[in-house]
């Protein structure tokens, strides 16, 4: 009888978070300050400085409209460059040197905001350039968290990444309070110099650990990667057996496991086309609720009154307070009912309650367009029923896109419901572009703006739980690959 010996490997945990930890933390603090403090002003600024600053009444929806294009512009463009971020990283220069060099960029498009607040064009080019770095900065600063850890260290990681949350949500909250009040009491230069102030501190915290990082190289050109299987396969699709899948014709030239992961990609964006119009809306409570602030009753009845600006905060402030609440008692509860809450039924609620906040911000619009001037705590009410949606869906289609996608594709789905977010800003740019021409969508004014957009997402929420009931999901987590 032979006996074997089984050497088991044991890891000596460490007591120690990763060094590079606080610079990290420090770093998206001060970059998510500098990124929703000027974001917090830049509607009811363009409008004031650019678009409308006689305030004729004759003149408001069209420089509203306006403001909303420029704002949605922006912000479809600083979530498209995720992508190209993340290639630059993983396939040139590694995540240090992106994160460093367009952090650089980034605090130039500031400077540019604060010395060009008065000429349009260059005030404009500034806000591309800001859209450029933060999108650089967003492929990669999470993932960079992440290559810290290793078996020693891996237990702190969930820690670390509440605190990375954290200082996200920090900053958006304390920049959305400070932020409006130096525009009313010192202007715009100031308004806009402060978080260019903040991005530079950001950008000398990040080097300033240069020494502490674990700096994961980039792996070079992976030619086995969606796009180019998807494009190979788009102008040879005329080579496709019958039966086959439109996919299966790039197998000839690439991986073939990699093309049947892709499969599983496309499969999942049936769910993600209806992510864009969630975002569509969700991103107007930076942009059009906050000019509707500036049309009713501010004061709390607290003995204090919010700026328009201000309102904003309640949505990172009820987002925080919501999201343990639903983790650990709602979904619980409800699944002791009986009732599963899976990331398809929870996608069908968030776009049900994102719907119904804009039904409760279209009443407030009849109010204001009545002559009435409703209280603010309307519009506050409107910001919970937004951030439930916001957790139900944002959160639960990132976790969606991970779970269901195979281990090769985890990136790439992440990338694509980055997207969407571009794509439903860029359709909100466009309709307001054409409100501002005088076209068709000019007929949008007042509260039936709102509705538009409400009836949009109902109708939405309708076929996709037409479609949603339908679908089997295919869970990637745990599974050998």
């Amino acid at each position: 009888m032979t006996s074997k010996s089984i050497e088991t490997e044991v890891v000596q945990k460490s007591n120690s978070y990763p060094k590079a930890v606080p610079y990290i933390i420090g770093n998206e603090a001060a970059e998510r300050f500098s990124f929703y403090g000027m974001r917090s002003i830049l509607p009811t600024f363009l409008i004031a400085q650019f678009f409308n600053p006689t305030f004729n009444p004759l003149l408001q929806q069209t420089a509203e409209a306006q403001s909303n294009q420029k704002v949605h512009m922006f912000v479809a463009l600083a979530y498209i460059m995720p992508i190209l971020g993340g290639i630059a990283a993983d396939w040139f220069f590694g995540k240090y040197k992106v994160i460093l060099y367009v952090s650089i960029l980034y605090c130039f498009g500031h400077l540019m905001l604060a010395m060009f607040d008065t000429n349009l064009a260059l005030f404009s080019l500034g806000l591309i350039v800001i859209a450029a770095g933060a999108g650089g900065i967003k492929s990669n600063v999470s993932a960079n968290v992440g290559d810290q850890f290793d078996k020693t260290n891996e237990h702190f990681m969930s820690k670390v990444y509440g605190w990375f949350y954290f200082s996200i949500n920090s900053g958006s909250v304390v920049s959305n309070i400070c932020i409006p009040i130096i525009y009313k009491n010192y202007g715009a230069a100031w308004a806009f110099g402060v978080p260019g102030i903040l991005m530079v501190l950001a950008t000398i915290i990040f080097f300033s650990g240069r020494n502490k990082y674990v700096k994961v190289p980039p792996m070079g050109i992976n030619r086995n990667n969606f796009i180019f299987i998807s494009f190979y396969a788009l102008i040879n699709i005329g080579k496709k057996q019958k039966g086959d899948h439109w996919l299966d014709v790039a197998k000839a030239n690439y991986d073939p496991q990699k093309v049947d992961d892709i499969k599983a990609v496309y499969r999942l964006i049936i769910v993600f086309a209806f992510i864009p119009i969630f975002w569509a809306l969700w991103d107007q409570n930076l942009s059009e609720w906050v000019l509707q602030a500036q049309k009713i009753d501010l004061n709390t009845g607290l003995g204090f009154a919010l700026l328009p600006e201000q309102v904003q905060v309640f949505n990172p402030f009820f987002l925080v307070s919501f999201i343990p609440v639903f983790t650990y008692f709602v979904y619980p509860f409800f699944d002791k009912l009986g009732i599963k809450t899976t990331p398809l039924r929870r996608l069908g609620v968030g776009f049900f309650l994102t719907a119904l906040s804009f039904v409760i911000i279209a009443l407030i619009q009849e109010s204001i367009d009545g002559g009435g001037k409703p209280s603010v705590w309307w519009q506050i009410l409107a910001y919970l029923v937004l951030a439930w949606g916001e957790i139900l869906v944002s959160i639960t289609g990132l976790e969606y896109a991970y779970t269901n996608s195979p281990k090769s594709m985890k990136s790439t789905m992440t990338a694509i419901f980055y997207s969407t977010v571009s794509i439903g800003n860029l359709a909100v740019s466009l309709i307001n572009e054409n409100i501002a021409n005088k076209g068709f969508f000019a007929q949008l004014d007042g509260a039936k703006y709102f509705w538009f957009f409400a009836g949009l997402m109902f109708i939405s929420f309708l076929i996709y739980i037409s479609i949603a009931s339908k679908m089997k999901e295919t869970r990637y987590v745990g599974i050998a690959e």
